[in-house]
C-alpha cells in the first residue's frame, strides 16, 4: 500500500497503517483509505483498491465535468435553470424549498458541493450529461470508478428496495433491518450503485489540485468552491484552523464517507480519501464521523514527517 518518490527514502511504516486499521476497528466500521502527496508519489493506504460506494462524493466528478465545460465554452456559468420539483427530495438547499426555484448553473454547483444539495446535483448533471462525467472518468484513467446517474436515482433505488414510497417511510423501514439486510441494499452494493475506490478517489483530488485533471482554469474552479463545505464533522474533527481543507462527504445507509485535500501552512499537500461501512443505517453516527477525521490525521501526520 505504499509507494516510494524517487530519489527519497522516506517509506510510510508499517506501524501507521496498523494505527489506521485499529482506529477503524475501534469505531466499528470497515475502513477502505488512501492518503497520497499531490506532490509527490508517497502513500498510507488501508483496502484502498476495494470497490465502495461513493455516496454524495461522486459530486465531485460532476462538479469537474461541469467547470471544464464551462472552461471550454461549451457552458455558460451564468446560464439560469429551474429546479423541477421531481428533484426535491425534502432536504437541504432547493431540495426542501416549496416554491418554484431558478438559479445560475455555478450557483447550483457551489450549493451541490458546500451543503450537497440533492436537487441542485441533479439538474446539474442534467446539464452537464452523465455520459460526459462516466467520459470524463474514462479519459482520466479511473476505470473503476462509475455513475449509474444521480441523486433522484440513487434514492429511488432505495425505496425500490425498501418498499416504501417515502423517505420518511424508508428511514422507518431501514431501522427495522438486521444488518446483512441493509448492506444487500442496492445502494449499499459498489458493484450494484455509483462507486469508486479510495485510490481512484484520491487520484483524482491529486489531479485536480496539480491542474492535470483539465484547464487551470476548470480546476481551480472546484478547488474554490469545495473549499467552502459546510460540514466539519468528518475530516475536520482531526484538524485545527492551521490547516486548510477542501473536501466533500457522502452518506447513505451503513455508508459514511469524505474525500479531501488537506494543506498544511508550513508545506505539504495530501489528498485523502476515506469511506467506512457499518451494518447500521443510523443517521448519525459519530464514532464513524470522528474516525474520517482521526485516520486522516494519523496519515498526514506520517507522510509530512517523512519529508520534514
Amino acid at each position: 500500500m505504499t509507494t516510494i518518490r524517487p530519489g527519497t527514502t522516506g517509506i510510510p511504516t508499517a506501524t501507521a497503517e496498523n494505527r489506521i486499521r485499529a482506529a477503524f476497528d475501534e469505531a466499528g466500521v470497515e475502513g477502505f483509505f488512501l492518503a497520497r502527496e499531490i506532490d509527490g508519489d508517497r502513500t498510507i493506504g488501508v483496502s484502498a483498491d476495494e470497490p465502495v460506494v461513493l455516496a454524495s462524493v461522486f459530486k465531485i466528478p460532476v462538479a469537474l465535468a461541469y467547470a471544464r465545460e464551462a472552461a471550454a465554452g461549451r457552458l455558460e456559468r451564468t446560464e439560469r435553470l429551474a429546479v423541477d420539483a421531481r428533484y426535491r427530495d425534502g432536504g437541504i438547499g432547493t431540495s426542501g424549498c416549496a416554491d418554484p426555484i431558478e438559479m445560475s448553473l455555478r450557483d447550483l454547483v457551489r450549493l451541490m458541493l458546500t451543503m450537497s444539495d440533492n436537487a441542485a446535483t441533479d439538474v446539474v448533471l442534467a446539464r452537464v450529461g452523465l455520459d460526459t462525467v462516466n467520459g470524463l472518468l474514462r479519459e482520466l484513467g479511473l476505470e473503476h470508478t462509475h455513475l449509474i446517474g444521480g441523486c433522484l436515482e440513487l434514492i429511488s433505488s432505495l425505496l425500490a428496495d425498501l418498499g416504501a414510497s417515502t423517505e420518511a417511510e424508508a428511514h422507518a423501514k431501514l431501522a427495522a433491518l438486521g444488518p446483512e439486510r441493509i448492506m444487500e441494499l442496492s445502494v449499499c452494493v459498489p458493484e450494484l450503485t455509483t462507486r469508486s475506490t479510495a485510490r481512484e478517489t484520491a487520484e483524482l483530488l491529486a489531479r485536480i489540485w496539480r491542474d492535470e485533471a483539465g484547464s487551470a482554469v476548470a480546476c481551480a474552479e472546484v478547488r474554490a468552491v469545495m473549499a467552502q463545505q459546510i460540514w466539519p464533522h468528518r475530516l475536520g474533527s482531526g484538524f485545527d484552523d492551521s490547516y486548510r481543507l477542501a473536501a466533500k462527504t457522502g452518506t447513505l445507509p451503513g455508508w459514511r464517507n469524505e474525500a479531501g485535500v488537506i494543506e498544511h501552512p508550513g508545506g505539504g499537500r495530501w489528498a485523502v480519501a476515506v469511506f467506512t461501512r457499518s451494518d447500521t443505517p443510523d443517521l448519525r453516527n459519530p464514532r464513524a464521523d470522528r474516525v474520517i477525521g482521526q485516520v486522516a490525521r494519523l496519515a498526514v501526520d506520517e507522510l509530512r514527517s517523512l519529508s520534514l
